[in-house]
């Protein structure tokens, strides 16, 4: 019986209830991507670039310390190191551009019924598809 689906839900509800905590507490939207920007482009100053810096580093080490506890799942990510760096890079462009990341529009943004969120949402999820297709299937990269 397969059992790898339950991570994801775990995971799903782990980030659900983060970013209901980060808005109850901070009043502001979990949008990692616009954290991240904070820290590097200075605009987080004082207590805010601490609690940035904390989010960052939480967001980091419990995955890791959960893969050391109970042992990392399999993945199928590609070996392919240029696919890897600019799978990233587009990624970074396209938050640029959305003004904001997964967690934001589409964790935050949707369960708070934003517009602008799930219209997000729906162009990543399309073009993360179309770029499956392209990369995967026509040019067989990853």
């Amino acid at each position: 019986m397969q059992t790898e689906w339950i991570y994801g839900l775990i995971g799903g509800g782990i980030i659900g209830l983060a970013g209901a905590v980060y808005l109850l507490i901070n009043g502001r939207i979990m949008g990692a991507s616009g954290i991240i920007g904070g820290l590097i482009d200075g605009s987080a100053k004082g207590d805010q670039a601490s609690e940035r810096l904390f989010f960052l580093i939480g967001l980091f080490m419990v995955p890791a310390i959960i893969a050391i506890v109970f042992g990392a799942p399999e993945t199928h990510l590609t070996s392919n190191l240029w696919a890897i760096v600019a799978a990233g890079l587009l990624v970074g462009v396209g938050t640029r551009f959305a003004n904001g990341c997964t967690s934001g529009h589409g964790v935050c943004g949707i369960s708070r019924l934003s517009l602008r969120g799930i219209v997000a949402t729906v162009f990543y999820i399309m073009a993360g598809g179309l770029s499956v297709i392209v990369f995967k299937h026509t040019l067989g990269w990853i």
